[in-house]
């Protein structure tokens, strides 16, 4: 099991102390200072069965200087939304939990991460 997290974040720090607790063995990937290639996302979103946009922090100062809103939501747009995603990584929604048997979930609630480790 390996965790995308931003050690800033207050659900990132929550998903962790979660999985600790269940005693689970998984890995930390800082994924603002390991930024996940194309490909990479391209496997998570398989792994979570989500799209890019999905994904996508659209709050944030870079998404709005981007105009991600105002994006095309589509196939022919993905391939753009998961540049921005490697270029801008803080635009990726975290945590992101990669499970065992080969999915994934966003782990920003108790219940996902529960999931997460369900999935062995």
């Amino acid at each position: 099991m390996e965790i995308w997290i931003n050690p800033a974040c207050s659900k990132c720090r929550s998903a962790m102390s979660l999985l600790d607790a269940e005693g689970a063995e998984y890995t930390v990937r800082r994924y603002l200072e390991d930024v996940p290639s194309e490909d990479e996302i391209r496997e998570v979103l398989d792994r979570l069965g989500l799209e890019p946009w999905d994904i996508t922090r659209t709050q944030e100062a870079a998404a709005k200087e981007l105009g991600l809103k105002e994006w095309a939501r589509d196939d022919s747009s993905r391939d753009r939304w998961i540049t921005a995603l490697t270029e801008h990584p803080k635009l990726i929604q975290r945590p992101i939990i990669t499970a065992d048997d080969g999915s994934a979930v966003v782990g920003r609630t108790e219940d996902a991460v529960r999931d997460a480790l369900a999935r062995k």
